[in-house]
């Protein structure tokens, strides 16, 4: 499937039940629940140019379950960076079958690049230190990404 295979399947399943739940009080974002071993997430689903330029800037926080899951579209390296993101951050950078590939601590305000190691098409940010505190490390897996099979 090409990547924007893999979007349309994300639009679709929205179409088809996703909860549409926002952190902002924007619209709502589709959201997909994620496992991680024995952990939940509820991640909103970035995956348009303007949701995923804006992220989780301007919010003042975000609970602990909680993230956002970017589906860029295409593989490449892709970086993330701070500005106008008010809250620490993490973000694991994520092969297609949900594999970590790498994970970048990230503070508030800053335009510090934080990249993939490698080329990817999806990355999901958490609170600051969410993956370590947990034993979350390069190679574990998250369970409920959309597939690109």
């Amino acid at each position: 499937m090409t990547p924007r295979g893999w979007i349309t399947r994300v639009a679709a399943a929205v179409l088809c039940g996703f909860s549409g739940v926002s952190l902002a009080g924007d619209a709502p974002l589709p959201t997909l629940d994620l496992s991680v071993g024995m952990y939940r997430v509820q991640a909103e689903v970035a995956h348009t140019p303007e949701t995923l330029q804006r992220g989780l800037m301007f919010r003042t926080e975000l609970g602990q379950q909680q993230g956002m899951l970017f589906l860029f579209g295409s593989h490449g390296t892709q970086c993330m960076w701070m500005r106008n993101t008010l809250i620490p951050l993490a973000v694991a950078f994520l092969r297609d079958d949900g594999t970590i590939v790498n994970i970048a601590e990230m503070q508030p305000k800053t335009e510090d690049s934080h990249c993939s190691s490698e080329p990817v098409a999806a990355a999901l940010e958490m609170n600051a230190g969410w993956f370590a505190q947990r034993g979350i490390k390069p190679g574990t897996r998250i369970h409920g990404m959309p597939t690109r099979y």
